[in-house]
């Protein structure tokens, strides 16, 4: 008897095991991932290069470069890999035109990415997941490894039709956007390889538009940081002095908030856009004397230091928020000291402000509106971007350059957790940047 349920045990098992061969797919039985992540789709070539962990601080450049360029050599495209620094590479794609003479065409997206915190998404930030819904969550996948893939499959698409272009197309790939681009765009422009290029237009990123317009921007606000540091006696925390540290410092803030109130005051009425105005934010506070279970209360401390993020629209006068802050913010007077960090040009070469026009005095704008146009898109209204991008350092050169990442219908999530992109957005992106390639480097006017 015992014999007879041992065989009908083993026959029990054997058949369990014959139905999950047959019945269920090999790849269910494997780790899970996405379906799509054996094909070669525009969709999967974005994964892939999302799923590169170029986060600050320890970014991943050369992989990136690597698969950058191994796209780029799949399309047919002139690669060459340049570093103005150790270990923060450049990449630049060339797509020869017709008329070398021509002033070029530069499409620009910076490699690196800021940080993520794991813990706070929904999906891991360099896993790439794609949602049912089509969303795509990755650390990058707005801000901007889009558009870094979505210029190599436009050109992909363009030589399949064997479209040619006039003039000689660019992508350049830059590193150390997110902390200032120091050592990337600012060195690449002021390179010689930069100036052999003879760049007439550049496209750099934007941001998403949570309308059915696209958004287009022809300036960035100039980003400095400011470090106030105060002075005073120290003492036991019963006693009252006239001018300590902490009172001074708080004097300092006082004055910072009443302008930042005026500021924001404007744009509360409508009558500018937040980028329009000069903000100021406070972004640390360091002061007290620490003690084993937090800090001494009984005294005041002889120093205290804030530090705070300025941003100037390219209509401000720099020499007039520096009088401001040594007069009004940190003056003298008050014990205080400052240190002022400008983080790239607020001028260009000529001195002007590093503005590109959106009118008919510039020639590349009306071809690049008539390229929207042409595959269904709708510009919204040219304005200048609160944040900063590396536009500002070919502009400081005088060259026009915009800021466009084609993602309408899209929340802006830059920086934030849960960072996606829709792959429906992201294929009308390839077919926009296809529109505006063709449309541009067919120009055959040979304007500056």
């Amino acid at each position: 008897m015992l014999g007879l349920h041992l065989f009908l045990l083993s026959l029990t098992v054997t058949t369990l095991v014959l139905c999950l061969l047959f019945s269920t797919p090999i790849h269910s039985l494997q780790k899970p991932h996405d379906q799509d992540d054996e094909q070669d789709t525009p969709i999967t070539r974005f994964q892939r290069y999302l799923r590169i962990k170029t986060a600050h601080p320890d970014p991943d450049y050369y992989s990136a470069v690597s698969f950058l360029k191994a796209e780029a050599q799949s399309v047919g495209l002139q690669a060459r890999t340049l570093e103005y620094a150790p270990g923060k590479p450049v990449l630049l794609l060339t797509w020869p035109g017709s008329n070398p003479s021509f002033p070029s065409l530069l499409f620009n997206s910076h490699l690196d990415s800021v940080p993520a915190e794991p813990s706070k998404w929904d999906h891991p930030p360099f896993s790439a997941v794609r949602s049912p819904d089509g969303k795509i969550f990755a650390r990058g996948a707005q801000d901007d490894k889009c558009i870094a893939v979505q210029y190599l499959d436009a050109i992909r698409n363009l030589k399949e039709k064997n479209f040619a272009p006039v003039r000689t197309v660019h992508i350049s790939y830059v590193p150390d956007e997110e902390i200032g681009g120091a050592d990337g765009a600012a060195k690449f422009v002021a390179s010689k390889e930069f100036q052999e290029l003879n760049v007439g237009f550049v496209l750099d990123e934007g941001q998403a538009s949570p309308g059915d317009e696209f958004r287009i921007f022809y300036a960035d606000r100039s980003p400095w940081n400011l470090i106030i540091k105060a002075k005073g006696t120290p003492g036991h925390g019963s006693r009252m002095y006239d001018n300590s540290a902490m009172e001074n410092l708080m004097k300092s803030v006082e004055s910072i908030t009443k302008f930042r109130e005026s500021q924001f005051d404007v744009v509360k009425a409508g009558e500018a856009a937040s980028s329009e105005v000069i903000s100021i934010n406070p972004v640390y506070v360091k002061a007290g004397i620490p003690s084993p279970t937090g800090f001494v209360m009984n005294m005041q401390p002889s120093e205290a230091e804030a530090g705070f993020n300025i941003r100037l629209p390219p209509a401000a006068d720099p020499d007039l928020v520096k009088r401001r802050i040594a007069e009004e913010w940190a003056p003298a007077r008050w014990n205080m000291t400052y240190q002022i960090s400008e983080l790239g040009p607020i001028r260009d070469y000529m001195g002007r402000p590093l503005i590109t026009p959106t009118n008919d005095s510039n020639p590349w704008w009306s071809i690049f509106k008539q390229a929207i146009n042409a595959v269904g898109g709708k510009l919204a209204k040219p304005e200048i971007l609160s944040s900063t991008t590396d536009a500002r350092y070919m502009r400081q050169l005088g060259i026009p350059a915009l800021g466009f990442s084609p993602m309408s219908n899209t929340p802006i999530l830059l920086h934030e957790h849960n960072e996606y992109l829709k792959d429906t957005v992201y294929l009308k992106g390839i077919e926009v940047y296809e529109s505006i390639i063709s449309s541009l480097s067919s120009l055959e006017v040979a304007s500056h």
